[in-house]
C-alpha cells in the first residue's frame, strides 16, 4: 500500500500558487452555531491529500515497488476498501491504478469522521430527498445507480430502460423522457430502501467539477429556452448593469459562476449541484466509483458484472456531441477572473477532493501557454 503522506505535497503545476489557502466547503451539519466551519484534522487531511494533484508526481515513482489495488473492487467490497488481490495491470492503467487509490482512501478517511454522515438515515430531511430521488433502482440485475447530470446519465437511463423492456435497444433514437418507466429509491417504503442500499450493488459516475459545469453552461445557455428564460434572464439581472433587455441566452460564464457562488448548495438544480450533494458518498457506500474520463470501460465493467445481457453495450457519442475539451476547459479558465474561480471552489471541494481531482491551474504562467 502507497505510504501516507504526513505534511501536504507539493506538486508540478500547483493550481493556485504557493500562496493560496484553500478554504473547504462543509455540510451544514458540520457548522457551528455561529457560522464557523469545524473542519477535523483528518478531513483536512484528506482534503490536502486529494487536491494535491493526484499525488500522481510523487506516486509515479514508487509504482515499481509496490503491487498496486485492483482496478475494480470485488464483489460486495466497498469502493474504498483495500483487497489482497495482487492480479497484474497493464502499464497503461497504472496512472488510473493509482487515482483509484487515492480516490479510495481519501473516501475511507473523510467519511470516517465521526460527523460525516455514515447512512442515508443520518442526513436531513432535504439532504435524502435528494439522494434518494436520484438513485435508480434495477430490481432484476439488484443494482443501484445514482445519476449526476452532465456525467452521461441519459445514457444510463436508456440502459435501465432496455434492461426492463421499456427499450428494444440503447440506440432507439427518442427525445429521453427522465421519469417514466425508470424506478427511483425514493419511491420506495424507509424498509425497501434499507435493503437494496445494503444488498444491491452501488455504483456512480464522477466527472472533473470543473468541467462538469462548463457543459452544464454551454448546453442549458446555449441550447436549451426553458433554461434560458428560468435562470438566464434572472442571471442576467441580477449581474449585468445593462439596462438592455436579455432572452436568458446571454449568459456569459463568468455571471454564471457568479451566481453559483451566491446560491446555496443543497438549493442549486440538478445539473450543476455538486456531486457530493446528490449522491452523498459518506452516507451511501458505493461499491464502484466510475470515471467520464473512462466511461466506455468503466460503464462496460458495471454491465459485466451486473450480468447485463451481452448485446447491451454502452452507447457511442452522439455525432452531434461537442465534449468538452482539455483546451476548451482552460479557455474559459483562463478567461474568468481568478478571483471568482477562488470562490467558488470551497463550494466544490468535496467533489475535488473526494473524487481525486486536482484544482483547475489557472496561474498566470499556465495561462500564457
Amino acid at each position: 500500500m502507497f505510504p501516507h503522506p504526513l505534511a501536504p505535497v507539493a506538486v508540478r503545476g500547483a493550481e493556485m500558487g504557493a500562496s493560496s489557502v484553500r478554504r473547504v466547503a462543509v455540510p451544514a451539519r458540520m457548522r457551528g452555531g455561529s457560522g464557523t466551519m469545524l473542519v477535523p484534522s483528518m478531513l483536512m487531511f484528506g482534503v490536502i491529500v486529494a487536491s494535491s494533484g493526484l499525488l500522481l508526481m510523487i506516486e509515479r515513482g514508487i509504482l515499481a515497488e509496490v503491487k498496486p489495488p485492483p482496478l475494480h473492487p470485488p464483489h460486495g467490497d466497498h469502493a474504498w476498501r483495500s483487497s489482497s488481490d495482487t492480479r497484474a495491470v497493464a502499464p497503461e492503467d497504472m496512472d488510473y491504478q493509482v487515482l483509484q487509490d487515492v480516490r479510495n482512501r481519501t473516501i475511507h478517511t473523510m467519511c470516517g469522521q465521526k460527523n460525516m454522515p455514515h447512512s442515508i438515515w443520518e442526513l436531513s430531511g432535504g439532504q435524502r430527498k435528494t439522494v434518494l430521488k436520484h438513485i435508480l433502482v434495477s430490481d432484476k440485475h439488484r443494482f443501484l445507480y445514482c445519476y449526476v447530470p452532465k456525467v452521461a446519465c441519459s445514457n444510463w437511463k436508456r440502459i435501465l430502460k432496455v434492461l426492463d423492456g421499456a427499450l428494444e435497444n440503447v440506440n432507439v433514437k427518442l427525445k429521453m423522457d427522465h421519469k417514466s418507466d425508470l424506478v427511483f429509491l425514493g419511491d420506495m417504503k424507509p424498509d425497501e430502501i434499507s435493503y437494496r442500499l445494503k444488498h444491491y450493488y452501488k455504483f456512480i459516475f464522477v466527472r472533473d467539477p470543473m468541467e462538469r459545469l462548463l457543459s452544464a453552461y454551454r448546453n442549458k445557455f446555449g441550447e436549451i429556452k426553458e433554461y434560458q428564460l428560468k435562470y438566464g434572464v434572472e442571471i442576467v439581472k441580477r449581474y449585468r448593469k445593462s439596462t438592455r433587455k436579455s432572452t436568458g441566452d446571454d449568459v456569459t460564464f463568468s455571471e454564471f459562476l457568479q451566481y453559483l457562488l451566491d446560491e446555496e448548495a443543497e438549493r442549486m438544480n440538478e445539473h450543476w449541484m455538486p456531486i457530493y450533494n446528490l449522491c452523498q458518498p459518506c452516507a451511501v457506500r458505493y461499491d464502484f466509483i466510475g470515471s467520464y474520463e473512462r466511461l466506455t470501460v468503466d460503464a462496460n465493467y458495471i454491465l459485466e458484472h451486473v450480468q447485463a445481457p451481452s448485446f447491451i453495450r454502452f452507447p457511442e457519442r452522439q455525432s452531434w456531441y461537442k465534449p468538452v475539451t482539455r483546451e476548451t476547459l482552460q479557455y474559459y479558465m483562463c478567461n474568468t477572473q481568478r478571483g471568482l474561480i477562488k470562490e467558488l471552489l470551497p463550494k466544490y471541494i468535496l467533489d475535488f477532493s473526494l473524487f481525486a481531482y486536482p484544482l483547475p491551474n489557472i496561474t498566470s504562467e499556465f495561462c500564457r501557454q
